[in-house]
């Protein structure tokens, strides 16, 4: 079945990057149904690949490779999907907050998010809360994500928790995480979540989503 070969090659950790647009690419011209390619080939895969990384029979590295394989295969169904009236799961806005440049956590969720079916717009690091709340407004986006892997930069999360309020977008939800960003942190600065890897962020994701 073709769909499943597009679905093993984001878990085949050392060919899959290299045949994924191969096989994407010969599905769309056999016509297959791009919503199915989407929703059974790339987003069931990388569900797969965050409950193995849940179990522990993946790692960060290898979800990595995995997620560089799907976004691989995504970028040549992305053009056809508004066509396809595939509607998206979100947009999020994401980015590593004020002072802090560390961004593989960063880049991980992204990617894990792109193949969870959201729209993700990723800021970089270093990023102000100002540029947060210019982002969200401009993208109309439903969720921001705030990434930190400083202790000392984790006040910025909090200012911009409060400038999204403030600047009347109080309907986003934001979601935040990195290595020292605890649930009850997010709790204290009124965050709307908080996951401790990616595919917890990408399910957190799905339910702040959720009407």
């Amino acid at each position: 079945m073709a769909i499943k070969d597009i679905y093993e090659a984001v878990l085949d950790l050392e060919n899959g990057e290299e045949i994924i647009a191969g096989l994407v690419e010969k599905e769309l011209a056999n016509g297959t149904d791009i919503n199915k390619l989407l929703q059974e080939g790339l987003i069931a895969a990388m569900d797969e690949v965050g409950k193995s990384f849940s179990e522990e029979k993946l790692f960060v590295p290898e979800m990595l490779m995995a997620a560089q394989t799907m976004k691989t295969g995504l970028k040549i169904l992305k053009p056809k999907l508004g066509a396809a009236g595939q509607a998206s799961a979100g947009v999020v806005v994401i980015g590593t907050v004020k002072g802090d440049l560390h961004d593989i956590g960063k880049n991980l969720v992204g990617m894990m998010l792109e193949g969870g079916g959201f729209e993700v717009h990723d800021l970089g690091v270093d990023v102000g809360p100002e540029t947060f709340v210019e982002s969200a407004k401009a993208r109309k986006a439903g969720l921001v994500g705030l990434s930190a892997l400083l202790t000392t930069t984790m006040p910025a999360m909090e200012e911009t928790v409060v400038a999204l309020k403030e600047a009347g977008l109080g309907h986003v939800k934001t979601m935040i995480g990195g290595a020292p960003v605890t649930r009850a942190f997010a709790d204290k600065i009124g965050a709307s979540g908080y996951s401790e890897d990616a595919p917890g962020a990408v399910e957190l994701a799905r339910k702040l989503a959720k009407p």
